[in-house]
């Protein structure tokens, strides 16, 4: 699982669930391949989202909005509801990543959940508009809750993400010590430490002129004050540049370090990425910790014991996690008083809040917080002159709160309560359900606007009615006809992705064997050649090739439907049948592990590009060699 908020909520809880021994568990992962290898070694059914056939993945991608949506699951959701019959549907995500599922028809038939972060003031539309929808709707933070609240939503709690608190605790003075001396950090230095991914709604530029602030109010700490910035320095901020610009310099400034190889962790100054480990001698070992090359749970909270204070300023945010893990270790935290920022600062969190002014997102609308520079100055300055016995009560104070309200325990216990309430299904998850059937036929009026052309064909040929001017997808054709595209193009890009989801739903409504005869099973080749006229005509050169080569065999052929005028009356075709998109995966067809498959031998001859694996044929197929004489050829 990605080190991200949401990876780190799913594990934690996923763990929890499976070991009280009371639930069949079903991860369905985003961004992920249906049958990864990966997923196979976790000790619960974990799937993929994304389809394994290269060729309906590579059709997926063709269209931002459509892969995006794609990778958050849209795509095969239906199909592995269908699959798993699932008692309980949980959508854990963005709500844009998870609001597809609202409009199921199985959503409300079984217990469904949506469980997601909402960040920012006014509520996105599509929340709001989705809430009479969902019967168990759950926010991270009070802070949308409240809001939602106020717009009438009375049903909508709040459930915190979950925090695996057996990982993060005070190590103690004697420890701290030992390990900032095996990091080479001195024993005095006052450490400002902030865990964040290296995103634009993290404001380290305020991090970094509070800090410098700090030190000018406080010259004493010169020289002896440092910023831990547990991040990316390949993403997001240019923090080297940024530092430079207010003064802070890099030798003031430490970050993590992970060996891609051995997974030791070092922390010292920024100086550049992929740099000799010096524990196993790898010689590009070394990057800044990222979301996939991170540290371990155990070492994240020896950086936390680096610290002496945690500063976290943001625009908005879901709940924040490392907040959380920075309380459990004890810390004074300091953070923005806005979005989940609210709750760090209710009574009993023990952090210190940090003044912020309100702007305006552009595009978005939505109100983000400033943080203030000064604020952070005046906190900093506060916790560095605590008495240390002050510092060390609100810091147990700070764990005792964390624990009550966001341990994976606690958060654990509201889910099982939830799932053991559920009643039990009564849905037929073998009838399908009604499709709405795309028009790759329709005719398209004259528009002069190329915006309002794009949303015509999104909304009247895909019948996606949500695309609006700011989907990636809108965007995606706006900056291709910018570049030259024609109008042409992309219609008939539109309209090929219509006539291919049409068959596809039409296809799932019919299972492939019944297209084929029962008397002949073991008995069956298969001739694909999907389109077009000339090619299919061409290929019935082959047919009598292919029955006196394979006489026992009944040769079944496949095309679009609208090229099978040119196999009528052909004589060594046993069926014809449609093509599919997943006959371009031939273990689909001759089967593979478990699946028997349905044909003998399969020829893709229109693939035998190396694109697709095309040879096996269960070792079953003949090659005929001959031997070629020409007259007059030299001796």
């Amino acid at each position: 699982m990605a080190k991200t908020g949401f990876g780190r909520n799913a594990r934690a809880l996923l763990m929890y669930l499976f070991k009280t021994g009371k639930y069949d568990i079903v991860h369905y992962c985003i961004g992920t391949q249906y049958s990864a290898p990966a997923l196979k070694k976790t000790p619960w059914r974990s799937i993929g989202c994304l389809p394994d056939n290269q060729a309906e993945l590579q059709m997926l991608q063709q269209d931002p909005a459509v892969a995006r949506m794609a990778g958050y699951g849209a795509h095969m959701m239906d199909k592995v509801i269908k699959e798993e019959k699932p008692d309980v549907y949980l959508g854990i995500q963005d709500i844009w990543g998870v609001d597809y599922s609202i409009d199921k028809n199985w959503f409300n038939k079984i217990s469904s959940a949506i469980w997601t972060t909402l960040d920012s003031l006014p509520i996105l539309p599509t929340a709001v508009d989705k809430a009479p929808k969902i019967k168990n709707y759950w926010i991270w933070s009070d802070f949308a809750t409240k809001a939602l609240h106020e717009l009438g939503h009375k049903h909508v709690k709040t459930l915190h993400g979950a925090v695996d608190t057996k990982w993060f605790f005070n190590i103690g003075n004697t420890e701290k010590k030992k390990l900032r001396e095996a990091h080479g950090i001195d024993k005095d230095d006052f450490i400002v430490g902030f865990v964040f991914r290296n995103q634009l709604r993290k404001t380290i530029y305020s991090l970094l002129e509070g800090f410098q602030k700090f030190k000018e109010r406080c010259p004493e700490t010169k020289g002896k004050s440092k910023l831990l910035l547990h991040t990316h320095f390949s993403e997001g901020w240019d923090i080297p540049k940024l530092a430079s610009e207010y003064g802070v310099d890099m030798s003031e400034i430490l970050t993590t370090y992970v060996c891609r190889g051995c997974k030791s962790y070092f922390v010292r100054n920024f100086v550049g990425q992929d740099k000799r480990c010096p524990v196993c001698n790898n010689e590009n070992g070394l990057v800044t910790t990222n979301t996939t090359e991170g540290v371990s749970e155990k070492q994240l909270n020896e950086v936390y014991n680096l610290m002496d204070v945690y500063a976290h300023p943001f625009t908005s945010g879901g709940q924040e996690i490392p907040i959380q893990e920075a309380k459990l270790t004890e810390l004074i935290t300091l953070v923005t008083n806005y979005s989940c920022g609210e709750e760090m600062c209710e009574k009993g969190a023990e952090s210190l809040a940090l003044d912020f002014t309100v702007y305006r997102e552009h595009g978005t609308q939505f109100k983000k917080a400033q943080t203030s520079p000064a604020s952070i100055c005046k906190q900093l300055t506060k916790v560095y002159r605590m008495k240390p016995k002050q510092r060390a009560d609100a810091g147990l104070k700070a764990r005792k709160w964390t624990i009550e309200n966001y341990a994976v325990e606690a958060v654990g216990k509201k889910l099982e309560d939830f799932f053991d309430s559920c009643e039990p299904v009564d849905f037929d998850f073998e009838k399908e359900p009604e499709v709405e059937q795309k028009d790759p036929n329709v005719n398209v009026p004259v528009m002069d606007d190329d915006s309002e052309w794009l949303l015509w064909m999104y909304h009247n040929i895909l019948k996606m009615r949500d695309v609006d001017d700011k989907n990636d997808g809108h965007k995606y054709w706006m900056k291709e006809m910018e570049k030259g595209m024609s109008r042409k193009d992309i219609e008939q890009y539109f309209r090929k992705v219509a006539m291919d989801e049409n068959q596809k739903s039409n296809v799932q409504k019919v299972d492939f064997s019944d297209l084929l005869d029962k008397n002949d099973e073991g008995k069956r080749i298969l001739y694909v050649m999907p389109e077009s006229i000339g090619d299919i005509f061409l290929s019935t050169s082959l047919f009598k090739s292919i029955k006196e080569t394979y006489p026992d065999y009944n040769l079944y052929v496949a095309c679009k439907p609208e090229f099978s005028e040119a196999l009528l009356c052909n004589e060594h075709i046993h069926k014809r049948i449609n093509y599919t998109p997943q006959m371009d995966n031939i273990t689909w067809l001759e089967g593979k592990g478990d699946h028997k498959g349905y044909f003998e031998i399969a020829f893709l001859p229109y693939a035998v590009t190396q694109r697709f694996l095309t040879y096996m044929h269960n070792g079953k197929d003949e090659v005929v060699y001959k031997d070629l004489k020409y007259e007059n050829a030299p001796s």
